[in-house]
């Protein structure tokens, strides 16, 4: 059985068991979430929410709290002498869903 949930403004298929990486969430590491907004359920029977699937919810547990690696921003005007670089960090969560209730 797998879910489509939605955080973070992004979409994300998940089943048990399995690690996914998150915007970042309020929470220490070991600490259980309740992912309520669940999209679409699949597997044997699938259901469709219009847009959330009643009654359905993802249990998960939060695996880690880190920043991803960075990324270079660089800004660049040319014959003008304008130069700019920037670094950017963005910080995520990594979830292990450990059940999918329908």
């Amino acid at each position: 059985m797998y879910a489509v949930i939605r955080t973070g403004g992004k979409q994300y298929r998940v089943s048990e068991g399995s690690h996914v990486r998150v915007e970042k969430l309020p929470g220490a590491v070991g600490d259980k979430l309740e992912l309520d907004q669940v999209l679409m359920l699949g597997g044997d029977k699938v259901a469709i929410g219009a847009p959330l699937v009643d009654g359905a919810k993802v249990s998960a547990q939060i695996v880690a709290q880190g920043r991803a690696k960075k990324v270079i921003v660089y800004k660049i005007k040319r014959r003008k002498g304008y130069r700019r670089k920037n670094g950017h960090r963005q910080p995520y969560t990594e979830l292990r869903v450990t059940g999918i209730q329908g």
